[in-house]
């Protein structure tokens, strides 16, 4: 097996069982060893006082390309620790896409850069994820 076969394979087995990002209406759109793009469509109900897409779910988002970036390998992967830097507002009816990078990993560890940009490009955030590998996998030992 190739390691985006891999990649694509360990992503599924994770997608079906996570129901917060599927709750919120996410997309994957793109899936290789140690990246994820992800997008989500701004509803009503994720706008605060402001009229403004709530950062909660902006850090949602980034937090769940970041996962699926970090679990491309088929090694359970957890957050260890991560940032966001809120750089312009987003706002009901924008579509929010996330895209998540490997910049290092070794041994247990990994960081992960997410840049959360709008359906014009507009940088909207940057997001830094630290990963730590946990005992499991999301496929058996020897996938086919």
């Amino acid at each position: 097996m190739t390691p985006d076969d891999l990649a694509l394979k360990a992503t599924q087995a994770m997608w079906d069982g996570d129901n917060a990002t599927q709750h919120l209406g996410m997309t994957l759109s793109n899936v290789k060893p140690g990246q994820a793009t992800m997008s989500m469509i701004i509803r009503p109900e994720m706008t605060n006082g402001h009229k403004t897409c709530h950062g909660g779910y902006i850090f949602t988002l980034a937090d769940s390309a970041f996962a699926f970036a970090c679990n491309t390998y088929n090694q359970r992967t957890v957050a260890q620790m991560a940032s966001v830097s809120f750089l312009a507002p987003a706002y009901q009816g924008d579509t929010l896409t996330a895209t998540a990078t490997e910049v290092w990993k070794q041994g247990r560890g990994g960081i992960y850069d997410v840049q959360v940009t709008n359906q014009h490009g507009t940088k909207i955030a940057e997001f830094r994820g630290h990963s730590r590998t946990v005992k499991g996998t999301h496929l058996p030992e020897n996938p086919e």
